[in-house]
């Protein structure tokens, strides 16, 4: 089993048997690629929005000065263009080698330290809590958003460091209600995400 790094990619990790006694551990679930299409799209249109317009504007800057309506379709192809290639990159983390076990049926297993996602009893990857960047509170369950790339070899530099830090895709664990084997692990996971200041404290509690 593998472990996502922080740029998406994978390394080997090896689990330890067994949960630990104070661990959560929920029923198998799987993300399907659909989904996972969907949260990303959503995420990163609502977030990047605005870079289609970088395209559309070069595309029509000529138009200042040579008046001519072949300007807007130009500026409307590039702005295709590149909502067509950033929504490719998007779908075509669903179909890298190294990014199969994020859709593979795993449970999930939580404790104040690491989660694991576990494929069986000797198999799984694990995470440290240090690497969730945020948690989202959806209908019918959690999204754990991991942390986006933050050291990148030497040699990627200028624009292309800037692209790389901008334009990656996201990864985030899915963590439906239903998986929980019953209310009173959920409540314990929640508090959990609320010790380690995931999701907002309850009114009148104290972080």
């Amino acid at each position: 089993m593998q472990l996502p790094n922080q740029r998406g990619g994978f390394r080997q990790q090896q689990s330890q048997s067994g949960a630990s006694p104070l661990a959560i551990v929920t029923k198998k679930h799987q993300l399907d690629t659909d989904t996972y299409t969907r949260i990303a799209m959503g995420r990163v249109w609502r977030k990047e929005w605005w870079y289609a317009l970088i395209p559309f504007a070069i595309g029509l800057a000529p138009a200042l000065i040579w008046h001519s309506w072949w300007w807007l379709a130009s500026a409307l192809i590039l702005t295709l263009l590149y909502v067509l290639l950033r929504s490719a990159q998007i779908t075509g983390a669903t179909t890298m080698e190294q990014s199969k076990p994020l859709f593979e049926k795993l449970n999930y297993e939580f404790d104040n330290k690491q989660i694991v996602l576990r494929r069986n009893e000797r198999e799984g990857m694990r995470l440290t809590w240090d690497m969730i960047g945020g948690v989202q509170r959806e209908p019918g369950g959690y999204l754990l958003t991991l942390k986006g790339p933050e050291e990148l070899p030497a040699e990627i530099t200028g624009w292309k460091r800037w692209a790389a830090k901008t334009f990656d895709t996201p990864i985030f664990l899915q963590v439906p209600d239903k998986i929980f084997k019953g209310a009173n692990d959920q409540k314990l996971f929640e508090a959990m995400l609320r010790r380690k200041s995931l999701l907002p404290a309850l009114p009148g509690q104290v972080a």
